[in-house]
This record gives C-alpha cells, structure tokens and sequence, in this order.
C-alpha cells in the first residue's frame, strides 16, 4: 500500500533492519496531539511559520519546529521558503493512504465476523436438533 524504506534500529549493540512504512509514519504522526493541533491549525488557517504557531501554544518555537518536521517526515506538512521565513502548509492528501487502509482492515473484520456469526448460527443450529 505505502512505500516502504528501510531503517537501521539498534539492538544491544547489534544492528537490524526495519522496515518502516508511509503508513507508520502518518499513524506516528497523527498520534501525538500537538501534531494533530497544528495539523488542524494548518489546515483551517492556511500556512504559517513556527513563530506564528508557537504563540497559540504554550510550546517554545524549538518545540513546534520539531512537531512540524514529524508532520513534513510524514508528508502531511511542506516547508516553503518565504524569504528568510519558511512558512509551513499542510498537505492532507497522504491521509487518503490511512482511509484506504481503515476501508479495507474494516471490510477485512467485516467479513470475519460474518464468518464468525455464521459459524456460531450453525452451532447453534446442531445443538437443537
């Protein structure tokens, strides 16, 4: 479903590989509440600076930065450039990856509970007779 790479984690001491995918991140991302808040924020107001959006916060502009690059790793956040400010925006269209999988892991525990309760009308059933 998502593009998949690969990080190094370590292990006492030794290293292994990870594989870490889009939809990791998104979900990694959207867990934190400030994430979500300036996500939100962005999206409602439009794009804004990490000065701008610290003062609605009790964070330190640092802090926000260091929210907003998760949302970029992420791809729910850009960075613009605007002369000596980088104004960030936010880019909503990597959460139709996090909808198609909530679709399909949904259709997927629907047919398992259908199954479930047709097994458990068939028990049932042989207990009557």
């Amino acid at each position: 479903m998502g593009s998949v790479r690969a990080a190094a984690v370590g292990v006492h001491g030794r290293r292994r590989v990870r594989a870490v995918s889009a939809l990791d991140d998104l979900f990694s991302a959207l867990s934190d509440p400030t994430r979500r808040a300036l996500f939100d924020r962005l999206l409602r107001d439009g794009p804004d600076t990490a000065t701008r959006l610290a003062q609605h916060t009790t964070l330190t502009r640092q802090a926000v930065v260091k929210h907003l690059q998760a949302l970029v790793d992420a791809g729910l956040a850009e960075p613009q450039r605007v002369g000596r400010e980088v104004r960030y925006a936010a880019t909503p269209e990597p959460l139709a990856t996090v909808v198609a999988w909530l679709t399909e892991s949904s259709r997927e525990w629907d047919r398992r509970t259908a199954r479930l309760a047709s097994v458990s009308r068939r028990l049932a059933s042989d207990r009557r007779r």
